[in-house]
């Protein structure tokens, strides 16, 4: 499985024949993600298969949006060099002049951009963009004109109909950008923005449907790194771990995937319990020299993945490095600590344990099983008086089950029974203790164990001496035992508990027949016990 990991990995460098080099970055832009296409179009710039007039058209309008005006003048410049007849560089320098307010000077720039090629529907279209970026309401007669001139030049170029869908989405006419995406795809026979806007403009109403459109585009475009990536995201953001992790693994071959990407691939893995793969990937990262978000989150995975695959000696080692981090902006979960906390008591440093748990408390105080945990952590470091208050604080909230009734008793019981002989804090918790088991009988009455349970805090109220509360509590556990003949084999322990308990008050109380009576009880139920049948044979 690992060898067959990492040739998947090695196979990526195989793959650049067969991937779309800048394309991809022109792919982004065209779905609006310009981050992204600026990675992937400077990554491939001086790819000799790369259209570098075409590259720096796509450039100059990132750097337009991001309102680097200088910028995105010199690649403009830079892609008329590259090819003076590059009539979209002319459209761009067009759209600076208009958002510099220079309407008259961006009007001849696009005249002489639509005369590079006469009655092209992309050049007009591109136009018809401009005047939408610059402002859909001032130019609004604008963005019809040139829609018109374009549809007319070819009513079948998809950049109509994704700029149609556009000005619709931006007034969450979504049913209606929606249609005009699936009239892209269908003149396009595969148009990736499109696919791409069509499924997010369905995604929040139809999940599975904008999924299908996804797998339908990859079935069109097998190559597209953002149809890839696209499908991956969707299966993620639909909480199906298990697809995503598959999409995410196919992506990640392509040389035009991001490093976020392998983060968030070696994420889903740890998620989808294939700790050793995940681990792998997170190593290998980290020692790329990371950005600090993805070493922060790496380090998180590493500490995880070694937690789970129950290296507990790796784990501490590795969450500790994580935790000095300590960068700005970056925030420590409440998982994170809590995850620490059960690192620390699978290696019986519970001490230790405490001050993690109280601080995944202190960031999630809505997680009730936070409180648990503290309150076992505060046990397993004999602090009973603490484990008892955290205990009973998570009581309190009322998200609770029967059982965790039968904790608390036990978190009374250890106090009671570390508590100054006769103090009114050793009486409080054996009281407590007690209405607590008695709220547990009187939901699960035919069950044995709590009435035992009863019992033995009878003893620890009579500091472990012999009391008629005590043989009366264990009389009743008899009684419910008795209610199912199987008791006698199945639950032969409890029995012979209850048997040497009660004797040993009569025999407190100088009562030997009825002392002896349970004692043979005791006896029918383990005959070929000789030293409990010497003693019962002596008893006068």
């Amino acid at each position: 499985m690992k060898m067959k990991f990492l040739f998947s990995f090695c196979l990526a460098a195989a793959l650049s024949a067969s991937a779309q080099g800048y394309r991809d970055g022109i792919e982004y832009f065209k779905a609006d993600q310009f981050d992204n296409a600026k990675e992937i179009l400077e990554r491939n710039l001086n790819d000799a298969s790369t259209d570098k007039a075409l590259a720096y058209y796509y450039l100059g309008e990132i750097a337009l949006r991001d309102k680097d005006f200088n910028t995105a003048k010199a690649d403009f410049d830079k892609g008329l060099a590259a090819n003076p007849g590059s009539a979209l560089n002319k459209v761009g320098l067009g759209s600076l002049a208009l958002i510099q307010g220079d309407v008259k000077g961006a009007e001849s720039l696009f005249d002489e951009a639509k005369k590079v090629n006469k009655k092209d529907a992309v050049v007009l279209t591109a136009i018809g963009r401009a005047y939408f970026n610059a402002d859909p309401v001032k130019y609004a007669k604008e963005i019809e004109k040139y829609d018109q001139q374009a549809y007319k030049a070819n009513s079948k170029e998809p950049s109509i109909f994704v700029l149609r869908g556009d000005r619709e989405a931006a007034n969450k006419e979504w049913g209606d950008a929606a249609a005009n995406y699936e009239n892209a795809i269908l003149y396009s026979k595969g148009l990736p923005e499109a696919y791409v806007k069509y499924a997010n403009a369905y995604f929040n109403v139809n999940p599975d449907y904008a999924i299908a459109k996804l797998q339908e585009l990859l079935e069109a475009s097998p190559n597209s790194a953002l149809g890839q990536r696209e499908l991956a995201e969707k299966y993620y953001q639909n909480d199906q771990w298990a697809k995503a992790a598959s999409a995410y693994g196919d992506y990640i071959k392509n040389p035009n995937h991001f490093k976020s990407d392998e983060v968030r691939y070696s994420a889903l893995l740890y998620y989808g319990k294939h700790y050793d793969e995940s681990l792998q990937l997170a190593e290998k990262i980290l020692a790329q020299n990371p950005t600090d978000v993805q070493k922060f989150q790496l380090m998180r995975i590493v500490f995880l993945d070694k937690k789970d695959l129950k290296d507990f000696p790796g784990a501490e080692a590795a969450a500790e490095k994580f935790f000095a981090l300590n960068l700005p902006n970056l925030k420590y979960s409440s998982n994170d600590y809590s995850s620490y906390a059960e690192v620390l008591q699978e290696l019986g440093k519970d001490s230790l344990a405490v001050p993690a748990l109280e601080k995944a408390l202190e960031l999630n105080p809505d997680k009730t099983d936070i409180y648990k945990a503290l309150s076992s952590a505060y046990s397993g470091a004999k602090n009973y008086d603490k484990a008892l208050e955290v205990y009973k604080a998570f009581i309190d909230r009322g998200d609770y089950v029967t059982n965790d009734l039968v904790t608390l008793a036990n978190r009374y019981q250890n106090v009671a029974a570390t508590s100054e002989p006769g103090s009114e804090k050793k009486i409080n918790a054996i009281n407590n203790a007690i209405a607590t088991i008695e709220q547990i009988i009187a939901k699960v009455p035919d069950n044995p164990i709590p009435y035992r349970n009863k019992a033995r805090m009878m003893l620890v109220k009579h500091d472990n001496q012999p009391s008629e509360e005590m043989a009366t509590a264990y009389q009743k556990v008899v009684e419910v035992l008795d209610a199912d003949p199987s008791n006698k084999e199945k639950r032969s322990d409890m029995y012979s508990e209850a048997y040497a308990q009660i004797a040993s008050y009569y025999i407190s109380e100088k009562d030997t027949a009825s002392a002896k009576a349970y004692y043979e009880k005791m006896l029918e139920l383990d005959p070929t016990n000789d030293a409990l049948r010497d003693y019962i044979s002596k008893m006068k």
